[in-house]
Formats: structure tokens, C-alpha cells, sequence
């Protein structure tokens, strides 16, 4: 046990760093950095277990940020166990630093996330406390890890907090501990301006154990960790009451703490300089760690590595009476991609995507061990299930199964997921209807960023969901995700993998892809209806290209049709009228612009010819395919939302038929 004089001096000199870094800056957030130093310091000074040697233990324990504001706090910490120097705190929010003004995921750094919009980051500890269940289950006290999180009053407002909290509650995940810092302060006012509800409550209902604390005092908060500790039925939400800029002095001496003023604005001038004596610090020379803290954190390390040979002994003796077990978690952990034998799959003729894809699924379940499949309550229509009727979904107590039944709650369930992938060991994927990707953005988002490889799986493709009006309709969200394709990540690469497949047979081509993509998140865009097969003879390992010359193509074509998902095959239909007028056609199909752009020029040009006539057809926004036709040529596509009623009607209606492919080609020939 540290002395209490010594801790208060390690979380003053993590205040220190924070604020000086916000200030030499010129930009930040020191308030909320200084009102939670006590919490961070303790736990990584006396509780987190991690291998100060490896990173990467599968076994460690994980602390998610969810406030990014806040990552001042975090790396000043880190500083403190050897993971950044004080050089790198110098260079807080500068160009080509490895200390951006939100933490960015680095786990050889000690970041297990990237934080900034509020909510998501304590979802993510959601996703991995359930994946760390569920390899537990597999592989037992191997995994015995604790999921550490730390949430802010924005984030236990924003609405994500409702599911994340409904969940861990639901499910009794006893090995996640919040921490949340509850400083009544925020950027722009007191958060009794904004909120009068009882947190704590509210966190009990859920079915969370709560410890309510003083968060500024070091034996509240060690008593609060032990407790939450020795919990083993529910998640534990340590409500830590702080004060915001705990420490800082205004400009004439005053106390600076509880001001909004501190929230996002370096201290300044005389109060920065007061602030910094005050708390122990030389203002000439505040890059500083003090030498008994340095001395508290070495201790820790030996502390570590003592932990970490016990836990590796253990391991060991493990892996000698289960080598097989042992391999397979190896194997898990590895990133690779699995090993599939994609021949056991067997496609019905002329399905909907969504059943070609639960076919899939259902392989999937039986060769892939390590993979989590969920669903926002669809998981019957959007045809998750197929992976559901091979396993069982995962209940409080029961880790066994492989299903995540995440409720109506979409951008929750993508950030669990999200945050299964970044514990790692476990392969994710999650389902709901297209349109409500709109609720899913803000974590797609996030995914790319991470280069996190989610498989996102999204049904009901377009306005042929009919019936159930255009409220349930997807017409732009299929340009709002192919954007991703556009977008480059920070390794130069496509930040997404999109694909939109054209009938089963290019359903399982397209899974093939996400199975093999471990590097980015993919999004498979799926049909209700049932879709013609492509020719017999299609070639559809070409599916790997992106986009590709449909069998049965003329040579030296008149025309070049091109379309992705379903409405391939209405251009298949359509190319027959043509050619019964003479007309020498070529049918396109495009699953996959993103991944067409990354072919060859040479390929590029052999598909799509520079200077040919090109017409496209999509059920989305004409800008689909806009990339692939180019100014010069047509596109027929929705410009309007839907309208309910039966598919075959709309496309009647709207123009997706055979008949109308041959008008408006007929017109541009």
C-alpha cells in the first residue's frame, strides 16, 4: 500500500504534465485531465495488470478512454510508466506527434482505443469485456482479464450511454469497472443546467453494481476498485464526485477549480504559473517527473513483472495439459485471417442476398470458432440468424454461444463490436436493415479510423423493401457508404471495403472478401428480394476485382451497362432487347468501385474503356455510379425517397425493368 502523501504528489505531477502540455500548446483541456489525475494514477500505479515488456499479452487487463478531451490525463500517465517521453509531451497536438489532441489506438503505447466523440469509447470496453467473456469460456482463467473504463458527463449523456449501460447490465459483466468522473462541470455550462436525473439510479436500474466515492481521495477510490473487484454477478460503475481543475489558481490566487473556463482553454499566463507552484511544480521547468514518483512507478514494474511470471507459469502449465487449446488461442490471436473452406458452401438458385448470405453464415458458425455474430433485433429478417440457428446467443452467465442479441440499438451494437475487435481474439459481425446505417455512421466511422475489421452486414438494400414505405426505404445510403471507399485511411488505403453483390453466387464471393480483410471494416449491402442468377458460366473469382465483364459480354461492345447488387441482373434482361435491335453489349458488374480502383490501369481500361458509351443503373442515388460511367455518359437512378408499395410495382413505377434499360440506352445510342 503507496503512503497517501506520495500518491497525492504522483497525481499532482500528472496534473502538472497535463496542463503544461495544454498550455505550451496553446489548446486543450486541462480541467477535466486535473480532476481525474487521482483515479488514473491509483489505478496504474496499484491496480491495472498489463507486461511492461509486452504490449500485445493477450492476457492484460484494458483501460478505455471514452472522454478523448481528456488524453492529456492519459499520456502524462503513460509518461509515468515509460510508454512517452517528456520530449513527446512537448509536442502535445503538433504535426507528425505521437501525442494528438485525442488518443489515437496504439497498443504498443499503451492506448487501447481512439476517444473523441463521446459515448463511444466505453461502448468499446462493452465490446471487449463480451469478447473477453467469450474467450473465456473457451480457454478459462487465461483470460481473466479486467476491462477498465472511464466515462465523463458528456459521455454518460450522450444516448449511446443508455444502451452500452443497458447491456453490461443484461449480460452481468462483472469484469468491467467504469470509472465515472461525475465533476458537475461542463464546456459551456454546470450540468445541473442540463440534467437533473440520479446516475447512479439510473445505473442501478440497469443492473450495474454502484460505489459512490469522493474521486480526488486516493483510500476512496483503491476501498472502490477492490470492491468492484470482488464483484462477480454484475458490471461496477464507481461514481467518483471530482473537482474540475482540481488545484489550479486564477491569475490574482483565487481558486481556479470548478470553472467551466478550465474545460477546453489552456489555464493562461499568471493562473498556469500559480497553478503550477501550487501544485508542487517549477513553472521554468514543469516537463518534469519527480523522483519519488519515478521511483513509485518502478515499483509497479517490478510489481508487474512478478504478476506477469505467475500468469505466464500458469499459462504455460496450461498450454502442456491443452496444446491444442493452447494453439487455437494463439491462432486466435494472431489476426489472420481463418481458414475456410468456401466449397461447403452451396447457394440456391436465384435467392435474395440475405439468404445467400445466411447460407454463408450458417458455414461460418461451423468453421469459424472465434466468431461473434449480432443483430439489432433482426436478426430473423436481416438473416443473421443463419449463424444464429448453428449456436446460441449469449445470455448473463453464459458465454458459450456465439450470438450478440444487442435490442434496437445500432450504433450501440456497432460499437460493441467495434470494441470486441480492438480486445482482439474474436472475429465480429453485425446486422440490421440498410437505412439504419444512419444510426451507425458515427462507429463506421470510428471502425475505418482504427482500421478496425468489422463485418458490418446491412439488408433491405433499397426502395424494394416496398411495403414499408419510404421511411424504410435506403436511396442515399448507399453514396454515404460508398464514401468510405473514397476515403483513405492513415496506412493509404481504402478505409473501407463495400460491397454490394449481385446475386448468391457473388454473395459468397463477396463474403470470402470481408473474411480475408483484416485490415479495415467491410460492409456487405444485401437484398430482400429474390435475384436472377447471373449467367451460368460467370467467372465470379473476379469478384476480387471490384468490378468485372459479366459472362455472356459481346465482344467490341456498342454499349457498356454497369450496376451493382440487383440490378445487374435487370440489365442482364435488358441487354437481351438490345441486342435483338443489333446492338453488341457489355454487362458490368460493380460490387465494388473502391476495390476497382485499386486494379491495374491496364485492367481498369479493359473493363471499362475510356471514350466508350456507358449507361448504369442504380436503385440509389445516381452518384453511385458516377465514378464508373463518368460525365459523358447515363445514369437512371432514384433522385427522390421511396414510396410504399409492392417491389414489383415500384420497379414499375420507377423505371427498373428490362423495358426501360432498352429505352434509355436506345436514347443514348
Amino acid at each position: 500500500m503507496n503512503d497517501s502523501k506520495l500518491m497525492n504528489r504522483a497525481a499532482n505531477n500528472i496534473r502538472i504534465l497535463a496542463a503544461s502540455m495544454v498550455e505550451k500548446a496553446k489548446s486543450g483541456h486541462p480541467g477535466g485531465a486535473m480532476g481525474g489525475a487521482d483515479f488514473i494514477n491509483v489505478l496504474y500505479s496499484e491496480f491495472l495488470v498489463y507486461d511492461p515488456e509486452n504490449p500485445l499479452w493477450e492476457g492484460r487487463d484494458r483501460f478505455f478512454l471514452d472522454p478523448g478531451h481528456m488524453s492529456a490525463m492519459l499520456y502524462s500517465t503513460l509518461a509515468l510508466t515509460g510508454k512517452f517521453t517528456l520530449e513527446e509531451l512537448q509536442q502535445f497536438r503538433q504535426w507528425g506527434s505521437p501525442t494528438p489532441g485525442h488518443p489515437e489506438v496504439n497498443v504498443m503505447r499503451g492506448i487501447e482505443n481512439t476517444s473523441g466523440p463521446l459515448g463511444q469509447g466505453h461502448t468499446f470496453a462493452v465490446g471487449a469485456a463480451i469478447a473477453a467473456k467469450f474467450l473465456k469460456a473457451r480457454f478459462g482463467k487465461c483470460m481473466n482479464q479486467t476491462i477498465y473504463a472511464y466515462i465523463s458527463d458528456g459521455g454518460v449523456q450522450e444516448e449511446i450511454s443508455q444502451g452500452a449501460g443497458r447491456v453490461a447490465g443484461a449480460l452481468g459483466l462483472d469484469n468491467l469497472i467504469m470509472f465515472y468522473d461525475s465533476n458537475d462541470i461542463q464546456l459551456s455550462t454546470e450540468t445541473k443546467d442540463v440534467t437533473i436525473e440520479d446516475t447512479a439510479k439510473k445505473y442501478e436500474a440497469w443492473g450495474w453494481k454502484v460505489i459512490s466515492i469522493n474521486g480526488n481521495e486516493i483510500d476512496s477510490i483503491r476501498t472502490a476498485i477492490k470492491e468492484a473487484q470482488a464483484e462477480h454477478e454484475r458490471p461496477t460503475l464507481i461514481v467518483g464526485k471530482t473537482i474540475m481543475g482540481k488545484g489550479a489558481l486564477k491569475a490574482d490566487g483565487s481558486s481556479f477549480e470548478a470553472d467551466c473556463a478550465t474545460h477546453g482553454s489552456p489555464l493562461g499566463g499568471d493562473a498556469y504559473i500559480n497553478t503550477i507552484k501550487h501544485l508542487g511544480g517549477n513553472p521554468e521547468t514543469p516537463f518534469a517527473i519527480f523522483p519519488e514518483v519515478a521511483d513509485l512507478y518502478a515499483r509497479r514494474k517490478s510489481e508487474l513483472k512478478e504478476i506477469i511470471a505467475e500468469r505466464k507459469a500458469a499459462k504455460d502449465q496450461w498450454s502442456s495439459s491443452n496444446p491444442e487449446q493452447a494453439a487455437k488461442m494463439e491462432y486466435f490471436f494472431s489476426g489472420k485471417a481463418p481458414m475456410i473452406d468456401w466449397s461447403a458452401v452451396q447457394q440456391k438458385p436465384d435467392s435474395a442476398t440475405r439468404g445467400a448470405s445466411a447460407t454463408v453464415l450458417g458455414v461460418l458458425a461451423s468453421q469459424v470458432e472465434n466468431m461473434i455474430v449480432a443483430s439489432a433485433d433482426l436478426s430473423n429478417s436481416d438473416k443473421t440468424d443463419g449463424f444464429l440457428k448453428k449456436t446460441h446467443s449469449f445470455k448473463r452467465g453464459d458465454f458459450s454461444g456465439a450470438f450478440f442479441q444487442a435490442g434496437v440499438s445500432e450504433l450501440t451494437m456497432a460499437c460493441i463490436c467495434i470494441g470486441m475487435s480492438l480486445h482482439g481474439g474474436v472475429i465480429p459481425a453485425c446486422g440490421t436493415f440498410f437505412v439504419f446505417s444512419d444510426y451507425m455512421k458515427p462507429a463506421v466511422r470510428m471502425a475505418a479510423l482504427m482500421q478496425q475489421p468489422v463485418k458490418f452486414i446491412w439488408t433491405h438494400d433499397a426502395f424494394r423493401v416496398g411495403e414499408d414505405g419510404p421511411t424504410h426505404e435506403p436511396v442515399e445510403q448507399e453514396a454515404q457508404i460508398r464514401l468510405m471507399e473514397k476515403l483513405k485511411n492513415h496506412e493509404g488505403h481504402n478505409s473501407m471495403l463495400v460491397l454490394r453483390p449481385a446475386d448468391g453466387e457473388e454473395t459468397t464471393a463477396a463474403w470470402r472478401l470481408a473474411m480475408e480483410n483484416v485490415s479495415t471494416p467491410t460492409a456487405l449491402i444485401l437484398s430482400r428480394q429474390n435475384i436472377t442468377n447471373l449467367p451460368a458460366e460467370n467467372d465470379y473469382s473476379q469478384v476480387a476485382k471490384g468490378a468485372y465483364i459479366v459472362a455472356g459480354s459481346d465482344a467490341e461492345p456498342d454499349v457498356i451497362l454497369v450496376a451493382t447488387g440487383s440490378e445487374v441482373s435487370t440489365l442482364v434482361a435488358g441487354a437481351e432487347l438490345l441486342r435483338k435491335d443489333g446492338l453488341k453489349v457489355r454487362i458490368v458488374s460493380a460490387p465494388s468501385e473502391g476495390l476497382f480502383r485499386t486494379q491495374s490501369a491496364a485492367y481498369q481500361e479493359s473493363v471499362l474503356p475510356k471514350g466508350a458509351k456507358v449507361f448504369g443503373l442504380t436503385a440509389g442515388l445516381p452518384v453511385n455510379l458516377l465514378g464508373l460511367v463518368g460525365t459523358s455518359g447515363k445514369i437512371w437512378g432514384l433522385e427522390s425517397f421511396g414510396f410504399s408499395a409492392p417491389y414489383k410495382v415500384l420497379d414499375e413505377k420507377l423505371g427498373f425493368t428490362p423495358d426501360n434499360v432498352y429505352k434509355q440506352v436506345k436514347e443514348m445510342v
